[in-house]
């Protein structure tokens, strides 16, 4: 008997860790949410251990409520292992089930390396590029636990690194308005105590920080960053401009 799928998604973002698509793009999803978008986040490993961190349990507790402040309708945690988080076919599969389950439109990906930081995020970024290929392909239902292909229709990737004054903008990014959900992201970043204790505090004004320089250069209070994968077309050039501001 095939397995019954749970209502699609409309956006799925995909980290290594979780607290990374808090950091990177939660002012982002929760807008998302207030639009009426079905959202998700895929955290390929548990993150743990870390040095703060009494075992995964927590930190997976506190993962639920960061989601729960963002108001994201799914949050799935896959065990591929932390510190040891390699692009490799079983990866591969693993998070490509995910999408084929949950069929969602678009998928937010990590942007490249994060040097001083994890490695692991530079191997979530390939696992997510191979499971967005994986998804459509057809006669190889057996791999998949025979779930239905599925094409998805965009590709983004959101910048995570904090330790670079290089901006991204000049790789074909863009800004979204997260002026209304700041306070929201921070306040779903700070549901990890365990990450970001006291000592931590400058991380909160890097992410603040940030996100006004962003979204002031664009016309907003408070702005992230996204990267299409691909080339984008507009039909009419007046009515994209006029949307975007």
């Amino acid at each position: 008997m095939s397995e019954t799928l749970p209502e699609p998604l409309d956006v799925i973002a995909v980290g290594a860790h979780p607290d990374d698509v808090e950091i990177a793009v939660g002012g982002m999803l929760a807008s998302l949410v207030n639009q009426g978008y079905r959202v998700g986040i895929v955290d390929l490993t548990d993150g743990e251990p870390t040095p703060n961190s009494p075992g995964p349990e927590v930190r997976l507790a506190e993962a639920a409520k960061a989601a729960e402040i963002l108001g994201v309708q799914v949050r799935e945690t896959l065990e591929l292992p932390n510190r040891r988080l390699f692009d490799n076919y079983e990866s591969r599969v693993a998070l490509a089930k995910v999408f084929r389950r949950y069929r969602p439109q678009i998928v937010m990906g990590i942007a490249g390396k994060t040097p001083g930081a994890s490695p692991d995020h530079w191997q979530a970024m390939q696992i997510t590029d191979a499971a967005v290929f994986y998804s459509r392909l057809t006669k190889w239902d057996a791999e998949f636990d025979n779930l239905v292909v599925h094409p998805i229709r965009r590709q983004l990737y959101y910048p995570l690194g904090f330790g670079s004054l290089r901006t991204p903008l000049n790789d074909g990014g863009f800004v979204v308005d997260i002026t209304a959900t700041l306070e929201q992201k921070i306040e779903a970043i700070r549901a990890y105590k365990t990450q970001f204790p006291p000592e931590k505090e400058r991380v909160f004004r890097l992410v603040e920080g940030q996100a006004k320089l962003y979204g002031t250069a664009a016309g907003f209070e408070a702005g992230e960053v996204l990267i299409h994968a691909n080339t984008l077309g507009v039909r009419d050039l007046v009515k994209a401009l006029n949307e975007s501001m």
